[in-house]
């Protein structure tokens, strides 16, 4: 159990520490899935 606290903590620090990043590349998935979802609808239309 304290094996597994460890690295919970362990991960929680990584997620902390590189939060930026993380929302950063969720932010440009985001968008080039908007932009093929767009591309996709107007296309076909």
């Amino acid at each position: 159990m304290q094996t597994v606290m460890k690295g919970y903590r362990g991960l929680t620090l990584l997620v902390g520490l590189n939060w930026d990043r993380i929302f950063f590349l969720g932010t440009i998935l985001v968008g080039l899935l908007a932009g093929a979802f767009l591309g996709t609808a107007f296309t076909h239309h």
